[in-house]
């Protein structure tokens, strides 16, 4: 028998959705290490165009050493199972709004790839050496309005790591561009527990490379 396709699999931990909001982070989830990082990463419209865009399509990925796998999703899977409620900062359900709005000429960020949407299942590819290293995960949500924008994803079957990931930028009235990180996560599975000095090692350094990500040239 082949292996299943990605968008079949179930995602590895129970609290889809909890990055939303800054609650799960002072009451998280049993087992899960909640994480949270706001950091200043320009100024102006051009970094802000650059930031949001590189975001919604993997750029932020890309540009810290990741091969992206896309992978087709059923569009009756994709609209069945991800329809997910946003919240703003307060924690106060928003109206949500998508990427597919956006004009057709900018379907694709900077560095090639379509925007994300709820449901897409990819591969995200990193090397360490003569490693590969290949990392399931579904998109959980989208945040698209007029000053923040970003999306979350949670893991699948034979990520290293169970649980989610927010990455989301955000404009001020100032015209500051920020970039915040938030997570939940814990090793998968008993085997990666063991090795769990060395994931929060690499977590650490992805985390680095993601801020750093978003302050280069823009493109």
């Amino acid at each position: 028998m082949g292996r299943k396709p990605l968008w079949s699999l179930p995602v590895t931990y129970a609290a889809v959705g909890a990055t939303q909001t800054q609650e799960a982070l002072a009451f998280p989830p049993a087992g899960l290490r909640p994480f949270e990082k706001r950091v200043r990463i320009g100024t102006g419209p051009a970094r802000w165009e650059f930031a949001w865009r590189a975001t919604l399509s993997w750029g932020i990925k890309i540009r810290s050493g990741f091969e992206i796998e896309l992978t087709e999703t059923p569009p009756e899977v994709r609209e069945g199972s991800y329809s997910p409620v946003g919240f703003d900062e307060s924690g106060t359900p928003v109206e949500p709004a998508t990427v597919e709005d956006e004009p057709a000429e900018v379907a694709y960020g900077p560095d090639g790839l379509p925007f994300v949407q709820p449901g897409d299942s990819v591969w995200l590819i990193l090397a360490v050496g003569p490693f590969r290293f290949r990392e399931p995960v579904r998109v959980i949500y989208v945040i698209d309005e007029p000053n923040r924008k970003g999306f979350a994803y949670g893991t699948l079957p034979g990520h290293p790591l169970s649980g989610e990931e927010l990455f989301l930028v955000d404009l001020d009235d100032d015209g500051a561009v920020w970039l915040t990180l938030r997570s939940l996560s814990q090793p998968a599975s008993t085997r990666w527990r063991l090795a769990a000095p060395l994931l929060s090692l690499a977590q650490r350094m992805l985390r680095r490379r993601y801020f750093a990500a978003l302050t280069g040239p823009v493109d």
